[in-house]
C-alpha cells in the first residue's frame, strides 16, 4: 500500500521553498492528522533541531510516522556537498549526513540526499565527482542499515545538479554500488522536467525507487498544474511500490489548502 506524507521545514534559510508547512512541527502533525496523511517527512537544519520526546509525543498523539529526513540544508545552510574537491570538506557533508541517518533512524525513517550531492565543476570533473558521490553512498548506506534504516539518493533536475538528471541513469548508479541500502527517490517535478515520459522512467528504476515526491509539474500541490497522475499511479502500482508518496511542494495558496489539495488528490489516484 502506497502512503501519503506531506513535507514540514524547520530550516529558516530555506523559507519560501517547496515545503508545505512551516510553523512547526506540532502544527504540521495536527493538520497532517486532520487532512488524513500517514507520515510527516522532516526537513531539518540538523538532528538537535528535533527533540526526541516532543516528536515521539507528538507522532503518537496524532497517530502518525516519519516518512524521511532530508538533509538539504547541510548544502543551504552549511554550504556542505559530497562530491566537493576538498577531502575535508567532503568529510564534514559525510559528518553531516551521518548525524541526520541517526536523527531518521530514531523513527525508522531514511535520510534522503538530493542538494548534498554537488555537481562537478572546473576542479571536480564529473568521473571525480561521480567516484566521490558513489563513495560517500556506499559508507553512509552502510551506516544506515547499520542503525536499521536505508539512504535515499535523490536525481534532481539539471538547474540543480549536473551528476544524474535522469530516473534510468540514476537507477544504474545505484545498482552498481555495493551496498543494497540505497534506494531512489523520485521527485515528479525534477521527472517533469527531465523525462520524456514520467510512467516509463519510475518502470525503468521500479526495482530502486524507495520514495515519491508527490507534486505537480510547477511545484505546487499535486491537482494544481498540468500532471497527468494516472499513468503515474498505474506504473507505481505496477512496479509493487509501497513507500510513501511524499508532498514537496509550495504551500501555495497557503500550506492547509496546499496539503488538502495534495491529499485529495493522492486519494484520486491512490484509493484504499
Amino acid at each position: 500500500m502506497i502512503k501519503s506524507a506531506v513535507t514540514v521545514s524547520l530550516v529558516d534559510e530555506a523559507r519560501g521553498g517547496p515545503f508545505v508547512f512551516w510553523d512547526g512541527l506540532e502544527d504540521a502533525c495536527r493538520n497532517a492528522r486532520e487532512l488524513g496523511f500517514d507520515a510527516i517527512e522532516i526537513f531539518a537544519p540538523g538532528p538537535d533541531a528535533v527533540r526526541e520526546d516532543e516528536l515521539k509525543s507528538l507522532l503518537q498523539r496524532y497517530d502518525l510516522s516519519v516518512a524521511a529526513v532530508g538533509t538539504g540544508a547541510g548544502m543551504v545552510k552549511h554550504g556542505l556537498s559530497l562530491s566537493h574537491a576538498d577531502a575535508d570538506h567532503r568529510e564534514k557533508a559525510r559528518d553531516f549526513v551521518r548525524t541526520m541517518i541517526g536523527l531518521g533512524a530514531t523513527y525508522n525513517a531514511p535520510a534522503i540526499i538530493g542538494s548534498m550531492q554537488g555537481r562537478w565543476d572546473t576542479q571536480t570533473d564529473r568521473s571525480t565527482a561521480l567516484h566521490y558521490l558513489g563513495d560517500a553512498l556506499e559508507e553512509l548506506g552502510d551506516e544506515a542499515a547499520a542503525r536499521g534504516t536505508f539512504l535515499i539518493y535523490e536525481s534532481l533536475n539539471r538547474y540543480e545538479t549536473n551528476l544524474f538528471t535522469r530516473i534510468a541513469d540514476a537507477a544504474d548508479f545505484i545498482r552498481r554500488l555495493k551496498t543494497d541500502d540505497v534506494k531512489l527517490l523520485a521527485d515528479l517535478f525534477h521527472m517533469n522536467i527531465e523525462e520524456a515520459d514520467l510512467a516509463d522512467a519510475i518502470r525503468a528504476g521500479a526495482d530502486v525507487i524507495g520514495h515519491v515526491h508527490f507534486v505537480d509539474s510547477n511545484r505546487q500541490a499535486a491537482g494544481r498544474g498540468h500532471m497527468d497522475f494516472g499513468p503515474i499511479a498505474a506504473a507505481l502500482a505496477e512496479s509493487g511500490f509501497d513507500g510513501y508518496a511524499s508532498a514537496e511542494a509550495f504551500p501555495l495558496p497557503d500550506p492547509r489548502t496546499a496539503a488538502a489539495q495534495t491529499i485529495e488528490t493522492f486519494k484520486t489516484y491512490f484509493p484504499r
